[in-house]
């Protein structure tokens, strides 16, 4: 159990993430019929930091996290979404189907099988055309996928459709036309997340209980996905309490031993939710590994 000081550090970390006021999209796009089929789309502002903005920006997308449960939506990642427009980048920030509501008086149920996959592979097959209409500035060719906690586990997912199972639905035939993955806090190992009771026993209801969770996870769990050959890069807290650093090491341990290197970035005194913080120094940090990949 954290100590109260660890704890209230973290509860101040997450009030400050949350207290942003939701930005609005310049544009919104489905790429299915489900009302959560969406991608909000924020085209690169003027303040680039680089010289004014670029006539062709790189493309950032955005997988939100919230494990996986309906209650947490696109809305929260807005204000960083901004925030990456704002630092001179195309964003897409996606939505997908996430878990219904849980049995009387008990917490929301963590993702959809297969839905969340489903809509997570189909945003991605949709974005290149959808962003070349919605977005002119946006350069599909130099796109770069980032993830925040279960969004950090579909953006490496997502990344290794290439390597899953051949009877997987969800496979292609080669990797995806990616500069990189920059995984935040990602949800990256699910037996390692699964003993830890990360977010409340939300990978078995994801995936299901031990038959399934046995059966589905060579198609559902990035650390056994690899090698991708796609650069990628980890972000992740040393003070989170949420995802522990424990599951992003697991994930860039299993890629070494599939003979890839895979970035780590651990971040002193930083816990689950300054990564996606505007106001926070670690949000700085994301989006300099953005651009080493992006620019």
């Amino acid at each position: 159990m954290p100590d109260d000081a660890a704890a209230a550090r973290a509860a101040a970390e997450e009030q400050s993430a949350f207290s942003h006021p939701p930005v609005a999209p310049d544009a919104t796009a489905a790429y299915g019929d489900h009302p959560d089929q969406v991608v909000d789309f924020y085209a690169p502002r003027a303040e680039t930091g680089r010289g004014g903005p670029a006539a062709v920006a790189p493309l950032v997308v955005v997988l939100h996290g919230g494990a996986w449960r309906a209650p947490y939506d696109r809305r929260h990642v807005t204000p960083f979404a901004d925030y990456l427009a704002r630092r001179g980048y195309a964003v897409a920030n996606v939505e997908y189907r996430r878990g219904g509501e849980g049995a009387a008086g008990a917490a929301p149920v963590a993702g959809r099988w297969p839905e969340t996959f489903d809509d997570v592979a189909a945003a991605l097959d949709a974005l290149p055309a959808l962003a070349g209409r919605v977005i002119p500035q946006a350069d599909p060719r130099r796109t770069v996928l980032t993830g925040h906690s279960a969004g950090g586990h579909l953006a490496l997912w997502a990344a290794a459709r290439h390597v899953l199972p051949a009877d997987a639905p969800w496979r292609t035939d080669g990797p995806a036309e990616l500069r990189g993955v920059v995984a935040l806090a990602p949800i990256a190992d699910l037996t390692v997340a699964d003993k830890l009771d990360v977010c409340g026993g939300a990978v078995r209801q994801l995936i299901g209980q031990q038959a399934e969770f046995d059966d589905r996870r060579p198609y559902a769990d990035p650390a056994l996905l690899l090698p991708t050959g796609i650069a990628t890069t980890l972000v992740q807290g040393r003070a989170d309490l949420d995802v522990p650093q424990a599951v992003a090491e697991s994930y860039a341990e299993a890629a070494a031993k599939a003979g890839e290197v895979v970035g780590l970035t651990l971040l002193e005194d930083v816990g689950h939710f300054p990564l996606i913080d505007p106001a926070a120094d670690a949000c700085a940090v994301v989006a300099e590994e953005i651009a080493q990949l992006a620019w």
